[in-house]
């Protein structure tokens, strides 16, 4: 019976470690220091007082908790995948020509930044 138990405990705790695995809990899969990187923005120029648009940050070591951030600020954020994600840029952000730096919050950590520029 207890080597029933002992069993039943080694396989509980196998099956938890690889759910917590899949499920990406414990750790983002970050290469480096952990922290988010962006490799590209689409678009990456914009026409001051052109209207709002989706914006698509690529990227390696995002996570479910990702924000992108405008100049400073959280952007609404949609998850894509641990490379992609898009944000909602307002007609009021670029309203007026500038270079304006985009960055990832992920995991606590930041990413790298990026200027997307309004002309």
């Amino acid at each position: 019976m207890l080597r029933i138990r002992l069993c039943l405990c080694l396989l509980l705790t196998l099956a938890l470690a690889l759910l917590t695995a899949a499920c990406g809990y414990g750790s983002h899969s970050m290469g480096g220091n952990g922290a988010p990187n962006i490799t590209t923005l689409s678009p990456n120029m914009a026409t001051a007082g052109d209207p709002g648009f989706m914006l698509t940050v690529n990227g390696s070591g995002f996570g479910v908790d990702s924000v992108v951030f405008w100049n400073g600020t959280a952007l609404p954020t949609a998850y894509g995948t641990t490379t992609k994600l898009t944000a909602t840029v307002s007609m009021a952000d670029v309203a007026t020509a500038g270079m304006f730096p985009v960055s990832v919050r992920s995991g606590g950590k930041n990413s790298n930044m990026i200027n997307f520029t309004v002309q």
